[in-house]
C-alpha cells in the first residue's frame, strides 16, 4: 500500500509536508474502509466469554514493536475490555510479528498492518495508541497522536530534551487527552510501600534519597554504511524521523541506536533515572517541582530540593551485577533508598523491602510481584481512558521528573554545578546550559509546528 503521508525526501519542503499531515486524516479514513473482515465472529466480539461488549471496549493501535513494545503488548492483550486492531512499524518483520501476536490472541486475522503511523492516527475507530518506538520518536509520535484525538501510553523516556517533554505536556493539555508515561514502577506494590513509609512519617523527617542510574555515556560516531533496503522492508528515512540524517545500518533499527547521541536523550541517564529519580520525586512529594541545584562527582550526581532534602543519583557501572556500597544486592535492579531521621527503606525490582534495624520488626518485608511488570500500569491507563482521570504517571509528573533527569545529566556533561529555576524551567544565569534545553530537529519532523 502506498503510504498516505509519503516519506519526505531531502528535497521535500516543510510546507509540502505540513499539507500532507494536515490532510492525512481524510485520506487515512478512506483507506481504512478496505479493512479485511474475519470469516466468522468470535464469541468475544459479541461480548461473551467474559469479554466486554463492543460498545464498552477501548480500541487500540500499536506504534513500534521492538522488544519493549512486544512486552507491553503481551501484558495488555489479556485486558478483556481492550481490543488491539492495528500495528505499525517501519520494519516489515516487526509489523508481521506484532500482527501474529494480536491475531493469535484473538483467534482471527483482523489486525491490520501499517508502516505509516498516520494511517493509524487517521482511523476514527481507534481510541488510544501504545507508543514503543525508539526514544527519538516518542515525543513527536505522542504529539501527533493527541492532535488526532487519541489517548496515549508512551514508553519512556518520553522525550530527548527538556523542550520536548515541555511541548508534549502542553499538547496533552491542549487537546484534552489521557497520557500515561511507561514508568511502570509507580504501579508496583513494593515501590508504593517504600514511598508510603517516606511520606507517612514512619521514617521520621526525610532528608536523603538515593536513585540508582547508569553512568552517563554517549557516542557521536556513525556505524558503517550499509545498502539501504526498500522502504517496504525498512523505511529508513521514516525511522530517522526528527533525528539528523546518517547512512543506514541495520544495527540502528534492531536496538543498536542506544548510546548514540542523535537517538538517545540525556546520555542514557533516563533509562533508569526516568524510574528511580521519578520515585524519589514521588517520595519527596515533589511531583510539581524538582531539585534546585545539581552537581556531579565521580560517583554520582547530587541534587538539593527547596525543602532541604538531598537527592543522590548513584552511578552503577554494571546495573545487573555490581552495586554501590549503599545498596543491597538482594533488591534487584533499579534500587532506590529513602532515609529519614528514624530509619531507612530500600527496594528494587525483585520486590524485596530492606529496612533499617529500627524498622525491620514492624514493617512488611516482601512483595511477590516484581517491580518490572507493566500490567497494572497499563490497567491504570485503560481505567483512566474510561474515566478521563489522570493516570499515575500522567503528563504533569512526566514533565517534572524527566526535567530533573535532564538537569542532573547536564551537570555531569558540563562538569560543574548548575542551578535550576523550577518555575521558569530555565537554568539560572547560565546561557550555556539553557542552550541545551532544545535540540534542532530534522525538517519536516519538528514537534514545535
Amino acid at each position: 500500500m502506498k503510504p498516505l503521508n509519503p516519506t519526505p525526501n531531502h528535497q521535500t519542503s516543510p510546507r509540502q509536508s505540513k499539507i500532507s499531515r494536515r490532510n492525512f486524516m481524510k485520506h487515512a479514513l478512506a483507506a481504512g474502509s478496505a479493512v479485511a473482515v474475519p470469516a466468522f465472529i468470535p464469541a468475544r466480539a459479541l461480548g461473551r466469554d467474559g469479554a466486554a461488549a463492543p460498545s464498552e471496549r477501548i480500541v487500540v493501535g500499536v506504534i513500534g514493536h521492538g522488544p519493549r513494545g512486544r512486552y507491553d503488548l503481551s501484558v495488555m492483550l489479556p485486558e478483556k475490555d481492550v481490543q488491539f486492531v492495528a500495528v505499525c512499524d517501519v520494519l516489515r518483520e516487526r509489523r508481521e510479528q506484532a500482527k501474529a501476536m494480536v491475531d493469535t490472541h484473538y483467534g482471527n486475522q483482523a489486525c491490520v498492518m501499517y508502516r505509516d503511523m498516520f494511517e493509524i492516527y487517521g482511523r476514527s475507530d481507534i481510541d488510544a495508541v501504545l507508543i514503543a518506538t525508539g526514544e527519538h520518536w516518542h515525543t513527536l509520535a505522542s504529539i501527533l497522536a493527541v492532535k488526532a484525538g487519541k489517548d496515549v501510553y508512551s514508553e519512556k523516556p518520553c522525550g530527548m530534551t527538556m523542550g520536548e517533554v515541555q511541548a508534549l505536556d502542553e499538547a496533552v493539555h491542549r487537546y484534552g487527552r489521557v497520557f500515561q508515561a511507561g514508568t511502570q514502577r509507580r504501579s508496583q506494590a513494593n515501590f508504593q510501600y517504600a514511598v508510603h513509609l517516606a511520606q507517612s512519617g514512619i521514617l521520621g523527617r526525610l532528608h536523603t534519597m538515593h536513585a540508582s542510574v547508569y553512568v552517563p555515556k554517549r557516542t557521536y560516531d556513525w556505524l558503517p554504511a550499509q545498502p539501504e533496503p526498500s522502504p517496504e522492508e525498512c523505511d529508513w528515512d521514516r525511522w530517522l524521523g526528527p533525528s539528523p540524517w546518517r547512512p543506514y545500518n541495520r544495527q540502528y533499527v534492531t536496538g543498536g541506536w542506544r548510546g548514540h547521541y542523535d537517538f538517545e536523550g540525556a546520555a542514557n541517564f533516563l533509562d533508569w533515572g526516568a524510574h528511580t529519580l521519578d520515585l524519589c520525586q514521588w517520595a519527596n512529594q515533589s511531583d510539581h517541582t524538582m531539585p534546585l541545584e545539581y552537581e556531579a562527582n565521580d560517583s554520582g550526581i547530587v541534587g538539593q530540593y527547596a525543602n532541604g532534602v538531598k537527592l543522590i543519583c548513584d552511578f552503577l557501572p554494571d546495573p545487573f551485577g555490581n552495586r554501590a556500597p549503599q545498596y543491597k544486592t538482594s533488591t534487584g535492579t533499579c534500587p532506590v533508598r529513602f532515609i529519614g531521621d528514624e530509619g531507612w527503606v530500600e527496594t528494587g525490582d525483585n520486590g524485596e523491602i530492606v529496612l533499617s534495624e529500627s524498622l525491620a520488626r514492624t514493617q512488611q518485608r516482601r512483595f511477590e510481584k516484581p517491580g518490572t511488570s507493566a500490567a497494572g500500569h497499563g490497567r491504570n491507563f485503560f481505567d483512566c481512558v474510561k474515566s478521563r482521570a489522570l493516570p499515575v504517571c500522567n503528563q504533569n509528573i512526566m514533565r517534572t521528573s524527566h526535567t530533573a533527569c535532564f538537569a542532573a545529566e547536564l551537570s555531569w556533561e558540563l562538569g560543574r554545578k548548575i542551578t535550576f529555576d523550577p518555575v521558569a524551567e530555565r537554568f539560572v544565569n547560565d546561557a550555556e546550559a539553557n542552550r541545551r534545553i532544545n535540540r534542532a530537529t530534522r525538517a519536516p519532523w519538528s514537534f514545535y509546528v
